[in-house]
């Protein structure tokens, strides 16, 4: 019976803790970049309807702005961006005419911070709800 091979219940108990600990560890890093990569991503997004809405106001729009939906009819943003919500930030477009404005706001556990733009071209953001008045990004 001396010469079993193998691990003892404490060695594998011990192995365990270890595991959990990592884990307990990692899991929250994890969840933070997962935020920081969908803020990023909602930039960027915001960025692109910004620049979609000067390109059809300077060729189809006849110097008029459109909504989200006009811009996924003339093909100046794709479906993925065009449905309103992406990388867990629900987008909305809001104007037409001689002004439009861009929200992105989290949705669920999405983000953190709200981003704004209009025809400025400013990207702004807030925790908890953007709107006109938050600050440039970066501020």
């Amino acid at each position: 019976m001396k010469n079993q091979k193998g691990f003892s219940l404490i060695e594998l108990l011990i192995v365990v803790a270890v595991i959990g600990i990592i884990a307990a560890i990692a899991v929250p890093n994890l969840l933070e970049s997962k935020k920081a990569a969908n803020e990023a991503s909602a930039i960027s997004s915001v960025r692109t309807i910004v620049t979609a809405e000067i390109t059809f106001s300077a060729t189809v729009g006849n110097g008029l702005y459109t909504d989200m939906g006009g811009l996924l009819i003339a093909g100046m943003v794709d479906e993925n961006l065009g449905d309103g919500l992406k990388d867990g930030y629900a987008f909305v477009v809001a104007g037409a005419g001689q002004s439009f404005s861009i929200t992105a706001d989290p949705v669920g556990s999405g983000g953190t911070r709200s981003f704004y733009s209009d025809e400025t071209a400013v990207i702004r953001t807030a925790i908890g709800g953007a709107g006109p008045g938050s600050p440039p990004l970066g501020n």
